[in-house]
C-alpha cells in the first residue's frame, strides 16, 4: 500500500516520446493514464522526473506530456537511473511509481536496477506499454518476481488520498473519469 504523503513520492516518467509511441500497442491509453498520475502527482506534490531514450531519433516527451517534469534526463541507456545527469538525489529515501515505454526494455531495466539498489518501487500497469502484448505481460511479471509492486493509475491516486475527506477528493475523482 501507498501510506507515505504524496509528496514523498516520485513518478518517472520513461520514455513516452513522440516517434515512439505510433509503434505501442495501447499507447493511447498508457499516455492518458500517465497524464492522470502527472497531474495528480503536481496536484499532491509528488516529484516528477522524465528521461527521452535517443531523443534526435525517437522525439520529444509527447505533448501529454512535456514540461510535467521537474527533469528531463536525455539518456542512451536502457537503464534509465545509468544514464549521465539522473538525479539520483531525487530518489533518495522515495517511493518510486514508474510508467513509460517500453515495458520490456527501458522500464524494465530501470525497475530492475532501482531494486537492486533497495527503493521501493510500484509499476502503474496500464501506464507501461510495449510494442506487443505479450512483452509487456512478460515484463510486469518479472518485475513483480523481483519485488516491484504492480498497481494501476486510480490505486495510486486514491491511495495518495487516502478518504474522501482529502482536500483534493474532488480533484482528483475528476482525473479519473
Amino acid at each position: 500500500m501507498l501510506s507515505l504523503e504524496p509528496s514523498s513520492y516520485l513518478l518517472l516518467l520513461i520514455d513516452f516520446q513522440t516517434r515512439l509511441a505510433p509503434a505501442i500497442e495501447g499507447a493511447a491509453a498508457a499516455i492518458d493514464n500517465a497524464r492522470r498520475l502527472a497531474e495528480g502527482a503536481a496536484l499532491l506534490g509528488a516529484t516528477i522526473v522524465a528521461t527521452e531514450q535517443n531523443p534526435e531519433k525517437l522525439g520529444p516527451t509527447t505533448p501529454e506530456l512535456a514540461g510535467r517534469a521537474a527533469r528531463t534526463v536525455s539518456k542512451m541507456s536502457f537503464d534509465a537511473s545509468a544514464a549521465p545527469g539522473f538525479p539520483t538525489d531525487l530518489l533518495e529515501g522515495r517511493p518510486i511509481i514508474v510508467a513509460g515505454f517500453e515495458a520490456h526494455v527501458c522500464v524494465l531495466q530501470t525497475v530492475l536496477a532501482l531494486l537492486a539498489e533497495g527503493r521501493q518501487v510500484f509499476v502503474a500497469a496500464d501506464a507501461v506499454g510495449s510494442r506487443r502484448a505479450e512483452n509487456k505481460a512478460a515484463a510486469l511479471h518479472r518485475m513483480e518476481r523481483y519485488g516491484a509492486e504492480i498497481v494501476t493509475t486510480e490505486m495510486v491516486l486514491f491511495e495518495w488520498l487516502g478518504s474522501a475527506e482529502h482536500p483534493h477528493f474532488r480533484d482528483i475523482s475528476r482525473l479519473v473519469k
